[in-house]
C-alpha cells in the first residue's frame, strides 16, 4: 500500500535525534516555555523574515489569538466582520467565531482554490475590518491584490499559513507590513510537523507581539500578574524540541514535493483527472496535491484497489457544515463545486521516485 502520508517513515530519519532532544529536556526538568521554544521560536522566526514567533498550542489557538489580541490592540472590536474564503478547512471559519467576529464567506478561483481578490470588494462593508487569505494546500494566495484591496480599505491582513510553511521565503509577503501576522500549525502532517499538536504566530509588529506572549501564558507576562483574559495556549516544550530537529530540513522537503507535483503535472495524462494550476515558481509547497475528477468516489475505490491510499480535503464546505445551520441555505457554487470533486494524491517527502511512478501509472488506466 503506498499511503497518503507515511508518518512512520517520515519521522524515523530524525528518531535518533527525537531520542537525544527528549533525554536533553528531561535532564532539564523544564517543561513550559523553556530553553527549547525560545531557540525554535527564534530559528523560525528568522526563517520566516519575520521579528517575532509566539509558539502556542495548536495552529487555531494561532489564528483566535491572533484576533483577540487586534481586539486588545483596539484595531478590531467584537461584531467585525473578517472576510473569509468559502472555501477552507472549518478552522478558519471558528477562529473568527471564536473571537467574536463576524465571517463573511467569499467564493475561491476554481484554478487554484484559494480566495478570488477580485471578488472581495464588493462584499466590504462599514464593519468590514479584516482580510484572512488562507494558502490552501500550501499555495501562496494573490498577495499583491489581496495587499492592495486592504491598503484601499485600511484592512488587517491576518493570513492562515496553517498549509503553507516555506511559501514566504522566495515571495513576498504580507510579514513584510507591519500592519500584517501569520498563523501556523505543527500538526503531525504538516510540511512542518511536530509528533502532537503546536501552532506559531509570526509578525514584525512589537505590540501586538507583546499582547500575544501575554495571552498565550493566562494574560500574563509577570507570574500571577495578569494584563489580560489570557487563556492557556503554550508551544510544548518537547514539541518545540522535536521541530527544533526538523527545521533545518523544511526547504529540502518543500523542494522534494515540488519535484513530485512537477511529475505529476507532466505524466499524468487522463482527461477524466483535473490537475491543479501551477506556473512552477516557489509559490506553492504542496502541502498537498489536489486534483479534480467528477467520479470522485469512484477514482479513490479504484485507487484504493490497487493500493493506493487517497484523502479528500475537504468533502463538506463550512456554509454546509451541520454547525451553521443559519449558513446550510447558501449557495456558494465554485465552493461547492470543488469540494464535491477534490480528491489529494499521496505526496511526502518520503516517497520514492517509483512510487510516484506507480501512481501516475494507475491514474493514466483509469
Amino acid at each position: 500500500m503506498i499511503k497518503f502520508l507515511d508518518l512512520q517513515k517520515l519521522n524515523l530519519a530524525y528518531q535518533e535525534q527525537f531520542q537525544e532532544k527528549m533525554k536533553l529536556v528531561l535532564d532539564k526538568g523544564w517543561f513550559i516555555l523553556g530553553d527549547e521554544v525560545k531557540s525554535f521560536e527564534s530559528n523560525f522566526a528568522r526563517y520566516c523574515n519575520a521579528k517575532y514567533c509566539i509558539g502556542v498550542g495548536n495552529g487555531l489557538d494561532a489564528l483566535v489569538l491572533l484576533f483577540k489580541a487586534y481586539i486588545q490592540l483596539g484595531k478590531l472590536q467584537k461584531g467585525d466582520e473578517v472576510i473569509v474564503p468559502a472555501n477552507t478547512y472549518i478552522a478558519s471559519v471558528l477562529a473568527v467565531l471564536q473571537a467574536d467576529l463576524v465571517p463573511v464567506l467569499v467564493e475561491p478561483k476554481l484554478e487554484t482554490y484559494n480566495l478570488n481578490p477580485d471578488l472581495i470588494e464588493a462584499k466590504i462593508t462599514s464593519k468590514t475590518k479584516a482580510i484572512l487569505p488562507v494558502h490552501l494546500y500550501g499555495q501562496l494566495c494573490e498577495m499583491d491584490k489581496i495587499n492592495a484591496i486592504a491598503n484601499k480599505h485600511n484592512l488587517l491582513v491576518i493570513e492562515d499559513a496553517a498549509q503553507a510553511h516555506g511559501v514566504f521565503n522566495n515571495q513576498q509577503s504580507t510579514i513584510d507590513n507591519q500592519q500584517s501576522s501569520a498563523a501556523y500549525s505543527f500538526y503531525p502532517g504538516k510540511n512542518l510537523g511536530a509528533l502532537g499538536d503546536g501552532g506559531a504566530i509570526t509578525t514584525n509588529d512589537d505590540e501586538l507581539a507583546k499582547v500575544l506572549f501575554s495571552l498565550r501564558n493566562y494574560g500574563s507576562e509577570k507570574k500571577y500578574h495578569n494584563q489580560f483574559v489570557g487563556v492557556n495556549s503554550r508551544l510544548d516544550e518537547l514539541q518545540a524540541a522535536f521541530l527544533n530537529v526538523k527545521l533545518p530540513n523544511l526547504d529540502t522537503d518543500n523542494e522534494n514535493r515540488r519535484a513530485i507535483a512537477k511529475r505529476y503535472l507532466s505524466e499524468i495524462k487522463n482527461d477524466k483527472i483535473i490537475l491543479p494550476q501551477w506556473d512552477f515558481s516557489a509559490n506553492h509547497v504542496f502541502h498537498l496535491f489536489v486534483i479534480r475528477t467528477k467520479n470522485r468516489y469512484d477514482l479513490q475505490e479504484y485507487l484504493l484497489q490497487n493500493k493506493i491510499e487517497t484523502v479528500i480535503h475537504y468533502p463538506i464546505p463550512p456554509h454546509k457544515q451541520e454547525a451553521f445551520p443559519e449558513w446550510n441555505h447558501l449557495s456558494f457554487p465554485i465552493t461547492e463545486k470543488i469540494h464535491n470533486e477534490v480528491l489529494s494524491l499521496p505526496i511526502s517527502p518520503v516517497m520514492t521516485d517509483d512510487e510516484v511512478s506507480f501512481v501516475i501509472e494507475i491514474l493514466n488506466n483509469y
